[in-house]
């Protein structure tokens, strides 16, 4: 429980103020009214944040947020993390388990005290074994459990005005970043002292911490997808493979870019240029009321046209907000690709890498960190997307 010592620091570094979460939870007991469900549970770090504004580096120990569908939330978080759970929400009722304690037992105590029978479990929480999942059911036990995924992230796809305002933040410090790493590539230069510059040009800029490290790669190893910096020295004729999501108050803009040692191949080139095309065809396609589909198969269709098949083999885009590591994105959420239905709407926002690879030899491409507006896409940088030489 809050003790009223401790009221002035309520919500002191909430990243927005009490009625934007009052709102959220409002929307989703709508969603919890329609399951029948007295309350919901929810465990994964991304959703509880999106509720709650709760945020700390220790959330590898186990939390709970439980949500009545009339009343108070109660939150659950390990007794070390009790300040940040203050400051960081507004919850008015938080519940502590000590280290050498069972947090399931703490949990179903929870539970049983605030007389609910029927429990809508959020089963996505991923940073819940599957072991402490069957443990939490057993301590459960009496307790009707039905299934709750995905009430919190069909609410989550849609941005509020705020958090538009600290993606559009964040966007701005990976641009920062991306411009310093371009700056610092060059013959004789490491992967790491790019990656450095990187980093520290997005911090300065104003960046908290990030939920995945950047990509920084070099040469051959460019050709490897997700393969980051690794003490390799640039070389003359090599290609530089650089992204980075940077993040303000826990949401994240993405950004890709190309760099070339020398003069790059005319194949590279092609391939760059044809990257580009498809990037252009898929932000062209972002309009309210077009499918999720759409953008991808308007990339596809240039980059199938050009020969290039077999060079791109992945969704065009995924969704972007609120994340923790080991994700910058929300693509588990939603996807730019075939067969996804999802109309766009304004507030949605995307992030579109449009890469080719020949693997094992190099990449070329560049992303975009977009929000679905009224009349189509709001891009967030104006970084230029062509290879730069270096």
């Amino acid at each position: 429980m809050t003790h009223p010592a401790s009221a002035p620091l309520q919500g002191r570094e909430a990243v927005f103020p009490a009625p934007e979460f009052e709102r959220r939870l409002d929307a989703l007991r709508v969603r919890l009214a329609e399951t029948g469900a007295e309350a919901l549970l929810v465990t994964g770090p991304e959703n509880i944040f999106w509720c709650t504004g709760r945020q700390t580096a220790g959330y590898f120990a186990f939390q709970a947020l439980v949500l009545p569908a009339s009343g108070a939330p109660v939150l659950l978080v390990r007794e070390l993390e009790r300040m940040s759970a203050l400051t960081g929400t507004w919850i008015g009722d938080i519940r502590l388990w000590g280290d050498g304690t069972d947090p399931a037992q703490a949990l179903a105590g929870i539970v049983r005290q605030m007389g609910i029978a029927r429990l809508a479990v959020d089963r996505r929480g991923w940073f819940v074994s599957a072991e402490m999942s069957e443990h939490i059911a057993s301590a459960l036990s009496g307790v009707t459990l039905l299934d709750g995924s995905g009430m919190v992230e069909a609410l989550r796809m849609v941005k509020s005005a705020p958090e538009l305002a600290a993606i559009r933040k964040a966007a701005g410090y990976a641009q920062a970043g991306l411009s310093a790493a371009i700056e610092a590539c060059g013959a004789g230069v490491s992967e790491n002292e790019v990656a450095a510059e990187m980093m520290a040009a997005a911090i300065r800029a104003g960046s908290e911490a990030m939920a995945m490290e950047p990509l920084v790669s070099s040469g051959p190893r460019s050709g490897v997808p997700h393969a980051t910096w690794r003490r390799r020295i640039m070389a003359a004729g090599d290609g530089v493979f650089l992204e980075l999501a940077a993040s303000h108050d826990r949401y994240h803009a993405a950004l890709m870019r190309s760099v070339w040692i020398g003069t790059p191949p005319a194949e590279v080139q092609a391939m760059m240029d044809c990257a580009d095309r498809a990037l252009e065809a898929a932000l062209a396609a972002i309009r309210p009321g077009a499918p999720c589909a759409a953008p991808h198969a308007a990339a596809q269709a240039v980059i199938d046209g050009a020969g290039y098949t077999a060079a791109f083999r992945k969704r065009i885009g995924y969704s972007m907000g609120a994340a923790f590591a080991p994700d910058w994105g929300e693509g588990a959420i939603l996807s730019l690709f075939d067969g996804v239905t999802q109309p766009l709407a304004p507030g949605m926002v995307f992030h579109l890498p449009a890469t080719l690879r020949s693997y094992g030899e190099f990449t070329v491409g560049a992303s975009e960190t977009v929000i679905v507006t009224e009349t189509g896409a709001e891009v967030l940088s104006d970084l230029p997307r062509g290879i730069t030489i270096r």
